[in-house]
């Protein structure tokens, strides 16, 4: 049975977190043979309504292809990809040992999963099942199952049409060639006083402020990531 494991001991093995769809990756903290991702986290607007809305992007890795320069340089050598494990997530089960401190504000942590296919880019949360971040260690686990129902088409927002959209979660989950992420989802994205237009329309920090007390506060310490199939 194949079997990806990162121990995040000889540093991040590829994986990082993410500054903005400008800044692009940037490097995870790391401590003590653990990576951690701490709040303010930057909002994720591409699947704002009528996608499925807005997130966080704690952590993630390539799946994948040759990492860019820059993404080299903060998050090491991509273990996943010189492991050799594939793309193909059906059933895959996905355990990590975690803690940390989170003001959820609603938002649980899942897992999401990205495959293009077609030239469209789709991703798929699996929202029913999620990780809790406690305070002190535990392992978690949850199955890649290819059944829609446990998860959520994250789709596109108006104006992200032409790379985002909807391909069947089966496709996805056999061939997942992009990324795998660990998110928190949904956000509760609030102006901060009147704007002009549909915010939904504008990027929410880019275009007009947000209540920032509505949206989850903490950090979490990732210590391993074990994947089996």
């Amino acid at each position: 049975m194949p079997l990806y494991r990162e121990t995040f001991d000889d540093g991040p093995g590829g994986w990082h977190g993410w500054i903005s769809n400008s800044g692009g990756p940037r490097g995870l903290e790391q401590r003590d043979g653990c990576v951690i991702s701490r709040s303010p986290w930057w909002i994720d607007y591409n699947h704002a309504p009528p996608g499925a809305g807005y997130m966080n992007l704690l952590f993630m890795i390539l799946t994948r292809g040759s990492p860019g320069e820059h993404l080299r340089e903060v998050s090491g050598p991509n273990r996943f990809v010189a492991s050799g494990f594939g793309t193909d997530f059906t059933n895959a089960r996905l355990t990590l040992r975690m803690k940390g401190e989170l003001l959820t504000q609603g938002t649980k942590l899942h897992l999401l999963v990205q495959g293009v296919h077609g030239g469209i880019c789709t991703g798929w949360i699996l929202t029913g099942q999620s990780f809790e971040v406690t305070p002190e260690w535990s392992e978690q686990t949850v199955t890649c199952v290819p059944d829609e129902s446990q998860w959520t088409c994250l789709g596109s927002r108006h104006d992200r049409a032409d790379y985002y959209g909807r391909t069947p979660l089966k496709t996805v989950l056999a061939d997942s060639n992009a990324d795998i992420l660990l998110v928190l989802y949904p956000l509760d994205v609030q102006p901060m006083g009147p704007i002009a237009g549909d915010p939904h329309h504008l990027r929410p920090e880019k275009d007009y402020p947000v209540w920032r007390s509505k949206l989850p506060e903490g950090y979490v310490m990732l210590d391993e990531v074990r994947i089996e199939k």
